[in-house]
């Protein structure tokens, strides 16, 4: 960053009366937060605008590199593209790349049709009933909503094998957007919504995301946004330790982001929850993903180009956690403050309508700033001529959850045959969950089964074909009694041309694996 600039901005800020205005990086040794603090509307729509605009950004910034790098870092050598009409080419050729973004919409909307006080199955059913695509805990949630499953069973780890996972962590943006400076409020917001699709750590990442937006309008220190935000999560759950890790490592390590990411995968990256992840490299957890947007915004130390490659290098969901930290940032550094070198490509689509929505990032921009003036009034604000005063709140950690609390991966078992060849499945220990899928040239078609444990039935659901209405998972049973268990299913309505296809099996016992080195 331009240290000039950013000076220069900071001395306007305080003109304008604003109480806490820091130097990125300056660390946040004896710092709290203010009282009350005073913006120009035209600087808090600055701030909203950057927030989305750094998010758009860095979502694109990333995109080729999704997934592509799991358990390794992407190397100092290999090219990241950008040219001006690089989001463009996303917005034509891939728009699922902004699921970031299109699912934020989604609440957006639902908050400027209905108010503040929009319930959560609102929420829950306007994502639900929506024609994109969704993948892991956001389509388990929506597969429960349309079976009737609301929140917040919707997004508990008992009823969503992905409830640990990033989703709600990249959609959380608009929650900090809308509650500037009052983060206990943008957590608040994420109990409502973040609780459709999420639980215990995968909701976590979404209220500390959002803590770090609200932050980012009332101080320009990364280091105290990173921290104070931290405040939100209960200090027991591992989201915080691994958090508190990274904050430690860098301090540690401030000119070796590499370090603090080794470290992190050493202690951090088992994963347990997600079954696309279990025995597989790939992680998209809340919990090990979040470490790589703080990782960013720490070694970037402001300058919003180094936060977004960063961010992006430490892999993973690699379009996701540039996506958010650039978004961090861009909310610190504000539309006009962000490099010249990234707009003319933004520019290129702020007229245009994200895919699936009716909503384009210029209307965005005036729906955000219209909330945030409501939140601002709502929780005690107010305005003044052309100037908000917003009454700023210390953050306050939400509940403790927790969830495959005692559940570890013993075995993952091929099985890949037809529901009604797979007879009786033994396995021992205390939870299974089942992988498969169902197809059907009718896409309307939905499959009636039920699974039997131990000679009782355990599950009977519907497991429809068509795509966007699917269930992640067949089946799956959790905090069964320790032993031997033996498994069997019906097919209730079979179809001709339809298929079960049951591709295999992941157990999980109440103690870690024990291996015998030689």
């Amino acid at each position: 960053m331009n240290r000039k600039i950013l000076l220069t901005s900071c001395v306007l800020l305080l003109l304008s009366g604003l109480v806490s205005c820091t130097v990125p990086g300056k660390g946040n040794t004896g710092k709290e937060m203010p009282e009350n603090c005073t913006l120009s509307k035209e600087r808090l729509l600055d701030k909203i605008k950057g927030g989305w605009a750094g998010q758009t950004i860095g979502c694109s910034y990333g995109g080729p590199t999704e997934f592509r790098y799991k358990g390794t870092f992407i190397q100092d050598y290999v090219p990241i593209e950008w040219h001006d009409h690089y989001i463009k080419y996303w917005f034509d050729n891939f728009p699922g790349l902004y699921d970031d973004i299109y699912m934020d919409l989604t609440f957006v909307d639902v908050f400027d049709r209905l108010g503040l006080d929009a319930p959560a199955d609102s929420f829950a059913v306007a994502f639900a009933r929506s024609e994109y695509p969704l993948w892991h805990a956001n389509q388990s949630a929506r597969y429960n909503v349309l079976q009737g499953i609301m929140p917040p069973a919707s997004g508990h780890w008992l009823n969503n094998p992905h409830a640990d996972d990033i989703d709600y962590q990249i959609e959380a943006d608009y929650a900090g957007l809308m509650s500037p400076g009052m983060p206990n409020t943008a957590s608040e917001i994420s109990d409502k919504i973040g609780h459709i699709m999420n639980y215990g750590n995968g909701w976590y990442g979404g209220v500390y995301v959002g803590a770090m937006y609200s932050l980012a309008f009332v101080s320009d220190d990364i280091e105290f946004i990173v921290t104070e935000a931290l405040k939100t999560i209960p200090e027991k759950s591992t989201f915080f330790q691994c958090m508190s890790d990274v904050i430690r490592w860098y301090k540690q390590n401030p000119d070796d982001w590499k370090q603090t990411w080794f470290e992190c995968e050493r202690k951090w990256s088992s994963e347990n929850g997600c079954p696309d992840g279990v025995f597989e490299p790939l992680n998209i957890d809340a919990l090990i993903n979040s470490a790589y947007i703080v990782i960013g915004l720490l070694y970037g130390n402001g300058d919003f180009d180094k936060t977004m490659d960063i961010s992006t290098r430490c892999g993973q969901d690699s379009d996701c956690n540039p996506a958010s930290a650039a978004g961090i940032l861009g909310t610190v550094l504000g539309y006009s403050n962000i490099p010249r070198k990234w707009m003319p490509s933004l520019q290129e689509v702020e007229d245009i309508d994200f895919a699936y929505t009716t909503i384009s990032l210029n209307d965005v921009y005036d729906m955000s700033f219209r909330h945030a003036l409501r939140v601002i009034d709502k929780n005690g604000g107010k305005t003044e001529g052309d100037s908000v005063v917003i009454v700023c709140q210390a953050p306050q950690p939400v509940q403790y959850e927790c969830g495959f609390e005692g559940l570890y991966p013993v075995k993952s078992v091929t099985v890949n045959k037809h529901l009604e060849d797979v007879g009786i499945f033994e396995f021992e220990g205390t939870s299974v969950v089942f992988r498969g899928y169902v197809q059907c040239p009718n896409p309307e078609y939905v499959a009636k089964a039920e699974m039997y444990i131990d000679g009782e039935l355990a599950e009977s659901v519907n497991l429809p074909a068509k795509t966007n209405a699917r269930r992640n998972e067949l089946f799956w049973k959790y905090q069964l009694p320790n032993g031997k268990h033996s498994v069997t299913f019906k097919w209730q309505n079979p179809e001709a041309n339809a298929v079960i296809q049951l591709t295999g099996a992941l157990v999980y016992s109440d103690a870690p694996v024990k291996i015998k080195h030689q």
